[in-house]
């Protein structure tokens, strides 16, 4: 077999390009496909991957929530929006235009890694929902939800996130260690790990969302708690 049919890349892009929820979700919540409602993300994303994870290199796994609708929901990259794809992957997206605060923290923390080549030849970000889910408002509105954020829901996709994250392991991924965004998202994910045995130890770290929102002065604080705990240093 051609090893470069394997290469890491490729596998991203074949789990993204066959992602599929055909659950059932409660009244008022949907789920958004990024790969199926617009061709250009899967095109630009799959030159993110070409790009960065051109190899067989093993990577230790971030594991976020869910894709927002305008970032990972925008351009099928994890935290990334339109600006940062182009700014700091060189990837522009021509037919949406999205500004994300989670990717602002987030590629701060990068480029003090040592900048985005670094970064992504020892890191995988995702999911352990790896589509956008939505929640109707009263008057009708579509907003961000979180796949926690009601028992019902999280009761109907617990399976499919369970199956996920078997996938994305199975790309080449350390389970030593991984590392967590959010703490709430940690307490769900420990329910699934108890249950399907994925990772040894669990890393918990603050969200980039709630940094940006509410603690944007010291948010310098936070990156270096990012990197302490990627380098395995203790505080």
């Amino acid at each position: 077999m051609d090893k470069d049919k394997n290469t890491f890349a490729k596998k991203v892009v074949r789990f993204n390009e066959n992602l599929h929820y055909a659950g059932e979700l409660p009244k008022g919540f949907d789920v958004l496909n990024p790969y199926l409602d617009n061709p250009e993300t899967l095109k630009v994303m799959a030159e993110f991957y070409q790009k960065y994870y051109d190899d067989h290199n093993a990577r230790r796994f971030i594991i976020g929530i869910n894709p927002s609708r305008h970032g990972a929901g925008v351009t099928g990259v994890p935290f990334t929006d339109t600006k940062r794809l182009k700014s700091d992957c060189g990837i522009e997206m021509k037919s949406a235009h999205t500004h994300e605060v989670s990717s602002v923290y987030v590629y701060d923390m990068i480029n003090q890694y040592g900048g985005t080549k670094d970064f992504y030849r020892d890191f995988y970000i995702n999911s352990p929902f790896p589509l956008a889910i939505v929640r109707k408002t009263k008057d009708g509105k579509w907003l961000n939800a979180n796949y926690y954020d009601d028992n019902e829901l999280f009761a109907m996709v617990k399976d499919f996130m369970i199956e996920s994250l078997k996938k994305h392991i199975s790309l080449g991924l350390d389970t030593d260690e991984v590392f967590i965004l959010g703490k709430k998202n940690a307490d769900f994910i420990k329910k699934l790990n108890k249950e399907a045995h994925l990772f040894d130890k669990m890393t918990v770290l603050e969200h980039p969302r709630y940094i940006q929102q509410y603690k944007s002065k010291e948010k310098q604080l936070y990156i270096d708690k990012y990197l302490m705990a990627f380098n395995n240093e203790e505080k």
